[in-house]
């Protein structure tokens, strides 16, 4: 038994937390009967969302080159959502988000159990991102990159950096604060040109076009698990 917003993360109906949304609202039910927060079911049991029953698909592992300019959202009123690039009959959801100005790499599932683990802090998935900058970084800003920056949510933990050229350098993470590169780069009074993410974990965006994308093999899915 598991709660029904785990099975229909699991099941590639939607993230976990949409899941607990729908539920919250009402929209739920299991063997024909609302259910609550916290409410468990089986593989076995029914579960239906506005009427319609939830059918388990096949997982689903991709990583897609976002473009600048489309949010990472399934749905939105104002901008376009990267899920209109990914063409596939099956349901998928994004992993994290970038930033609607950043691109690269981004991974998309049907597998709640797979994103809550890249998504969760003390799994600590390091994140590499190609930055241009206004101006030529120093070797004090790099230094203090690397010990951590003081942001209004906290402070950041030690970041590494390799100097490619005067403005452009990469930079590893492993946190999913709100835009934190950018405010990192602000404190220092540096103004971002572009943000580029190129590696999660063992992935690397390699020569993925932009716009495109591809299914993730069995082993670089297994290098997450």
């Amino acid at each position: 038994m598991d709660r029904v917003q785990k099975l229909l993360s699991n099941y590639g109906y939607c993230s976990r937390r949409k899941a607990e949304t729908l539920i919250i609202e009402g929209r739920v039910e299991v063997n024909g009967k609302p259910i609550s927060i916290g409410d468990k079911a089986s593989k076995s049991d029914e579960i239906t969302v506005d009427g319609k029953n939830v059918i388990k698909e096949n997982k689903v592992y991709l990583m897609l080159n976002k473009p600048a300019k489309y949010v990472t959202a399934l749905k939105d009123d104002y901008h376009k959502p990267v899920i209109e690039l990914i063409r596939i009959k099956e349901r998928v959801f994004p992993i994290g988000r970038l930033d609607y100005n950043t691109t690269g790499l981004l991974l998309f599932t049907n597998d709640g159990d797979f994103a809550n683990k890249l998504m969760h802090p003390r799994y600590e998935i390091k994140k590499t991102y190609l930055v241009r900058i206004n101006k030529p970084i120093r070797g004090s800003e790099i230094r203090r990159l690397e010990m951590g920056i003081k942001l209004e949510d906290g402070k950041t933990s030690p970041a590494k950096v390799k100097k490619l050229e005067d403005c452009v350098f990469e930079i590893t993470i492993h946190e999913g604060k709100n835009r934190v590169i950018r405010r990192m780069l602000e404190v220092l009074s540096l103004k971002t040109r572009s943000l580029k993410r190129i590696k999660m974990g063992s992935l690397s965006l390699g020569t993925l076009k932009e716009g495109g994308f591809r299914k993730l093999t069995k082993k670089e899915v297994d290098s997450f698990l």
